[in-house]
């Protein structure tokens, strides 16, 4: 299904330019969006009403014609790169076969995103070409309401995503434990361990990603420390996985805190917490409410027990330090944001809720769903249970 592009067609018309410009090869979630191809090296989208695309060489030519969601499929050549390299050399010969290629579609102005080589502004500029900066983003702000089509693809990453959270927790649960430490089939369990059967079980599904988190005690302590070594009983272990379906680029995002053996009476008071600040959250998502209403309902709950938020405390480095959630899709995260500065929820949205708390003298505890905004409400893409023992 070709991308409703009509808010894109309104920038351009605002800004009174002619098109839209992407430099960038298809890990750019930006170019695969628009361009619909999936390519390892740069190549060029415009947009002008219809999806056009250039390449510098020729390698992924043919394969563009018949894969691209494209109305023409050019190439540097097409416009005198030959002629010009001989004169001007290579990189100057390129920016004038782009500015020959959009003069040819009658584009003498481009908006382009943030993101956007500065030597190909510069040289579309100095060839009288109009390049200014789509500071709004406006692609990302389209890419982050969902087609049915697209919330397909996430739930199918979800589900790939719970294949590879049991593997993870069934590990943990059947382990061993042996002064403190675990252990399975005579071995030391690590992260590492844990880690490797998440990964292998993702890729029977379908799915990769290049890290993940599996932290216990006091590395569960910081949000984005990845974990490793022995895994430990009686201490939070945080499992946060967020995998990308290799076939259609979308992702999936979820976390779950387990304990192998008996939790503190801290870390058990911190779950139960968590998981009230989880429910509220997501009792407040619907459309019309914003990032911002979701995120104050998870520090609501926490500020009224007592523990600290970047809310309450915009130095604290223990409590709740982080943002309630984002924006789920081609990018692991974009846009909407679930933060003071989170805007209106639409239907459509893939989100995530996923409050925290974290003390080194504790660790952490997390609990992370993906949720789609519906008409009345939310639907929950995760399926599977919130508890803390194994």
């Amino acid at each position: 299904m070709d991308p409703d592009l009509s808010a894109l067609d309104e920038y351009l018309d605002e800004q009174g330019v002619d098109g839209y410009l992407v430099h960038a090869d298809s890990t750019d979630s930006t170019q695969y969006y628009l361009s619909g191809f999936d390519a390892p090296d740069p190549f060029v989208t415009l947009y002008d009403g219809d999806v056009r695309l250039f390449f510098g060489r020729s390698l992924e030519f043919g394969r563009a014609k018949r894969e691209a969601r494209a109305a023409t499929v050019e190439r540097a050549i097409d416009y005198d790169y030959g002629a010009y390299s001989e004169e001007y050399g290579p990189r100057e010969a390129i920016h004038r076969s782009l500015a020959d290629f959009l003069s040819a579609h009658g584009v003498d102005s481009v908006a382009a995103p943030p993101r956007f080589p500065l030597h190909v502004a510069d040289g579309l500029r100095e060839l009288g070409v109009s390049v200014s900066v789509d500071g709004e983003d406006t692609v990302s702000d389209i890419r982050a309401v969902k087609t049915d089509e697209e919330i397909e693809h996430v739930r199918e990453a979800q589900k790939a995503n719970e294949a590879a959270m049991h593997a993870a927790e069934d590990l943990i649960a059947e382990a061993d434990v042996e002064d403190g430490t675990l252990y399975r089939d005579g071995e030391v369990l690590t992260s590492e361990a844990v880690k490797t059967e998440i990964e292998a079980t993702l890729l029977r599904h379908g799915c990769a990603l290049d890290e993940t988190i599996v932290a216990c005690g006091a590395d569960a302590a910081d949000p984005h420390d990845r974990g490793s070594g022995p895994l430990e009983a009686g201490e939070p272990i945080i499992v946060d996985i967020f995998p990308q379906n290799k076939a259609t680029k979308y992702h999936a995002d979820m976390t779950r805190t387990f304990c192998k053996g008996e939790p503190s009476e801290t870390l058990r008071e911190w779950y139960d917490l968590t998981e009230d600040a989880y429910r509220a959250a997501l009792d407040a998502v619907e459309p019309g409410a914003t990032g911002a209403d979701v995120h104050d309902a998870a520090c609501d709950v926490y500020e009224e027990a007592g523990e600290p938020t970047l809310r309450s405390d915009e130095g604290t480095e223990t409590g709740f330090i982080h943002s309630t959630g984002h924006g789920v899709g081609l990018d692991v995260h974009e846009g909407p944001s679930l933060a003071p500065s989170g805007e209106e929820l639409e239907p459509g949205h893939v989100i995530t809720i996923e409050p925290g708390l974290y003390d080194p003298a504790v660790g952490g505890v997390r609990i992370e769903d993906l949720v789609v905004v519906t008409e009345d409400g939310y639907e929950n893409l995760t399926d599977y249970r919130v508890e803390l023992t194994v």
